[in-house]
């Protein structure tokens, strides 16, 4: 037994490679926009990448990393446009819809706690019609820090306040979840294929769940 559910209030769950198919984000920002980054800069398909792997390295672990805007900006891009031009790839990962019922069945707090920006949210949920199972939907754009950044976690607890023992934190970034175990929460699941079509992740220090009716006891 990970924990008992008894002894849990609310649950804050990632987005992205946790409740949806991280393919989806994997194609677009590693195949879909390079392809438009060479049609409008005049390059090949390898400089394209090449170029693109450079910024994406300068804006890891940022919340730049995550803001439409600013990559809007950055690649003279229109983003949330090319987004929809691949939506039809956005997809749930197996037995979501099942967990967020139980957990309402269990009187739970259902929170989303992510770093996706609100343009790429309005995208998704449209498509996926998640946003009804949330109590409440928290981005770290309104915060200013990213989940992987320290202060983001009391900033989140200023917001919505959670006792570190009684939540439950689902995620499917290691670094994301070392910053949530720093801050003292004590309940951390991760994700073990956070995208459908890549590898197994691995990591000694958590649980890695293949799915969610693991815990649904």
């Amino acid at each position: 037994m990970l924990f008992e559910w008894s002894q849990i209030d609310r649950v804050f769950l990632d987005l992205d490679g946790t409740l949806l198919d991280l393919h989806f984000d994997n194609h677009f920002w590693l195949e879909h926009v390079p392809v438009r980054y060479a049609e409008k800069h005049g390059l090949d398909h390898a400089q394209a990448k090449q170029i693109l792997h450079g910024k994406y390295s300068a804006a890891s672990n940022s919340l730049n990393w995550y803001c439409v805007e600013y990559w809007s900006r950055e690649l003279q891009l229109d983003i949330p446009q090319l987004k929809h031009e691949v939506a039809d790839r956005i997809s749930v990962r197996p037995s979501v819809e099942s967990f967020l019922q139980y957990l309402h069945m269990h009187g739970k707090r259902v929170v989303l706690v992510t770093n996706a920006h609100s343009a790429s949210i309005a995208i998704k949920m449209n498509k996926t019609g998640l946003d009804r199972h949330f109590d409440r939907i928290i981005t770290s754009h309104e915060l200013g820090y990213a989940k992987e950044q320290s202060a983001f976690w009391p900033a989140l607890r200023n917001v919505e306040p959670f006792d570190v023992h009684r939540t439950l934190f689902i995620d499917d970034n290691f670094q994301v979840l070392d910053a949530a175990r720093e801050y003292g929460i004590k309940n951390l699941l991760a994700i073990r294929k956070p995208d459908s079509r890549g590898a197994d992740k691995q990591h000694e220090s958590y649980v890695l769940l293949d799915s969610f009716e693991q815990i649904m006891h």
